[in-house]
C-alpha cells in the first residue's frame, strides 16, 4: 500500500505543471486556441470583481461627514491617491477617468491578493469533497495567466482609441497617425510607428503584470516543495522562505495594481495630448 502511494506521488516538476495548469473547457493542444476558456480565470476574475464592488459600495453607504472610521478612511486615502494622480496625468473631463482607475487598482490588487492564498488550499477541498476528478486542475490568480491580464489590457486599449477619436475627432487622428511624429512626407513610416507604439502600449501592460504575478505564484510552488522534503532544513525553509516571501510579495501585490493603474492613466493621458 505504501509503495503504491509512494510510486503515483508526483516529482517536483509534475507538481509544478500541475498546479500551472488552468481548468478550462477542453485541453489545449496549440499554442493559441481562441475557443478555450479557462473557467477559473473568468471566475475568480469576476469573484474579485464582485467583492471590490461591494467593499467600494459599502465604503459609499457607512460615510459619514464626522470623524472617519478605519474602514472609510482607507477608502479615502485609495480615492484621494487615485484621484491626485489622475488629476496630475489627465488634462480634461476626469468624471469618468478617475473611476475608471480606482475600479482598476481596487480589481487587480483583489485579484492579486489571491495569491496569498495556500497553493494546495483548492485541490485539499476538492479531494475532501470528493470532486478531484472533475476539477483536475486549478489556478485562483487571474493575474497570473496571460489571458487574464491581456484582456484588461485590451480593455485599455479600446479605451485609449475611444480618447483619441473623442478628443481628435476621427480625421484629426487618422492625421495624426499619418503625420506624427515626422510629418505628413514620411506618412508611411509614421503609421508603422504609430501602429507598433499602440500595440507595445497593450502587449507591455499585458506582460508586466502576468510575469510579476506568474513569477510570485512559481516562487510560492517551489516554496511549498521545500517543505515536502520531510527534512529539518526544508521545513525551516519552508516556514522562512515563505513568511519572507509572503511579506515582500505584499508590496508587489500592491505595487502592480498601482503601475497597472499608472499606466492605464499615462496612456489615456496621452490621447488628451496631440504630438
Amino acid at each position: 500500500m505504501a509503495g503504491a502511494a509512494a510510486e503515483h506521488a508526483p516529482t517536483a516538476s509534475e507538481y509544478i505543471v500541475h498546479h500551472l495548469g488552468h481548468f478550462s473547457t477542453k485541453h489545449q493542444e496549440k499554442i493559441i486556441d481562441f475557443s478555450i476558456l479557462n473557467i477559473d480565470t473568468i471566475f475568480w476574475s469576476v469573484f474579485a470583481g464582485v467583492v471590490g464592488c461591494l467593499v467600494m459600495y459599502l465604503a459609499a453607504r457607512k460615510a459619514t461627514s464626522g470623524v472617519p472610521g478605519r474602514f472609510q478612511s482607507a477608502v479615502e486615502m485609495v480615492y484621494e491617491m487615485v484621484d491626485n494622480q489622475a488629476k496630475s496625468i489627465v488634462h480634461g473631463d476626469r468624471s469618468f477617468i478617475a473611476p475608471l482607475a480606482l475600479t482598476i487598482f481596487v480589481w487587480v490588487a483583489l485579484m492579486n491578493s489571491l495569491d496569498f492564498l495556500p497553493v494546495d488550499m483548492f485541490s485539499a477541498l476538492f479531494s475532501f469533497f470528493g470532486v478531484e476528478e472533475t476539477f483536475t486542475h486549478h489556478r485562483v490568480v487571474p493575474t497570473a495567466d496571460l489571458n487574464g491580464t491581456m484582456g484588461i489590457a485590451l480593455g485599455v486599449f479600446a479605451l485609449m482609441m475611444y480618447y483619441n477619436l473623442k478628443i481628435k475627432g476621427l480625421g484629426g487622428f487618422i492625421h495624426e497617425l499619418f503625420a506624427a511624429p515626422f510629418g505628413i512626407w514620411l506618412a508611411p513610416f509614421n503609421l508603422l510607428l504609430n501602429v507598433i507604439e499602440f500595440a507595445a502600449k497593450t502587449v507591455s501592460l499585458a506582460m508586466r503584470l502576468f510575469g510579476n504575478m506568474f513569477a510570485g505564484e512559481l516562487l510560492f510552488l517551489l516554496i511549498a516543495l521545500l517543505g515536502s522534503t520531510a527534512t529539518v532544513f526544508g521545513f525551516a525553509g519552508h516556514v522562512l522562505a515563505g513568511t519572507v516571501w509572503a511579506i515582500f510579495h505584499i508590496l508587489i501585490v500592491f505595487l502592480q495594481a498601482f503601475i497597472f493603474m499608472m499606466l492605464t492613466l499615462v496612456y489615456i493621458g496621452q490621447a488628451h495630448e496631440g504630438h
